[in-house]
């Protein structure tokens, strides 16, 4: 068996140990004759997890599934290279309609709803929010309880039905591209750039935990980014480091940002 202990302990120190425990555990019961394993809906986070964890176990494959494409929350499996078949992950689509001329619901209403079903938030994807409803992704084993039991939202009055995951239409985004140059790959030199924030108010952010580099709380302003690193702040989106163009005769570096809006 791989020694996972430093796994943990890595994953313990960003916050993320009982969910790397989580992950883990399912891991080894595929490597114990499971076919596969399904863990509950994750942010992007997740996979930085369980990429680790494949990497102490080379016979698993990873696999992941948000319900429809560019689904923010995902379910991750592991899978036995040798099996063959079809990994069902357990994810089902459903609908809430609401009378439309409530318009000022927001997706913090829908899902602090659903939270006070006191169903985990775990076992929630996706809550995407439209004129008049929602579509939310749950897990299979909460389906049929949301379907009966999720009736308001606030005073609103709700109803809920299943629909087909290929009703979901894939994730749009629209994504600025910034061209900058920096005197360094600090985090807070980039990500001041691509977020158009003052290097001091995010330097302030950081501090006060309110960004991450790929999913894991950030470790400082001093952090390094490289290209293909996805840096996020709360309140402002997320952005991708899409590429690092080259070094200037002054000696700053180019950089090439996408950020999603």
């Amino acid at each position: 068996m791989a020694d996972t202990s430093k796994l943990i302990r890595y994953f313990e120190a960003s916050g993320s140990g009982e969910e790397a425990r989580r992950m883990l555990d399912l891991a080894e019961q595929v490597v114990k004759g499971r076919p596969y394993r399904v863990a509950d809906f994750t942010s992007p986070a997740g996979l930085v997890i369980a990429d680790a964890i494949k990497a102490n176990y080379p016979q698993l494959i990873v696999k992941t599934d948000g319900g429809y494409e560019g689904a923010e929350r995902i379910r991750i499996a592991f899978v036995d290279s040798d099996f063959n078949g079809t990994v069902d992950m357990g994810i089902r689509a459903l609908k809430v309609n609401w009378d439309p001329r409530f318009r000022l619901l927001t997706h913090r209403d829908v899902l602090g709803s659903l939270m006070g079903l006191g169903i985990d938030r775990s076992k929630f994807g996706d809550v995407i929010v439209q004129q008049g409803g929602a579509q939310i992704l749950v897990d299979e084993s909460v389906a049929d309880f949301v379907i009966q039991n999720f009736t308001k939202i606030a005073m609103v009055s709700v109803s809920v039905e299943a629909i087909d995951l290929s009703d979901i239409a894939p994730k749009e985004e629209k994504i600025k591209e910034v061209r900058t140059t920096v005197a360094s790959l600090r985090l807070d030199a980039v990500a001041s750039s691509g977020f158009s924030v003052s290097r001091t108010k995010l330097v302030s952010a950081i501090n006060a935990g309110l960004l991450q580099v790929n999913w894991q709380p950030a470790k400082g302003a001093s952090q390094e980014v490289k290209e293909g690193d996805v840096i996020s702040m709360r309140g402002r989106g997320r952005m991708k480091v899409e590429a690092i163009t080259g070094t200037s005769r002054k000696g700053r570096i180019g950089v090439y940002l996408k950020r999603f809006m």
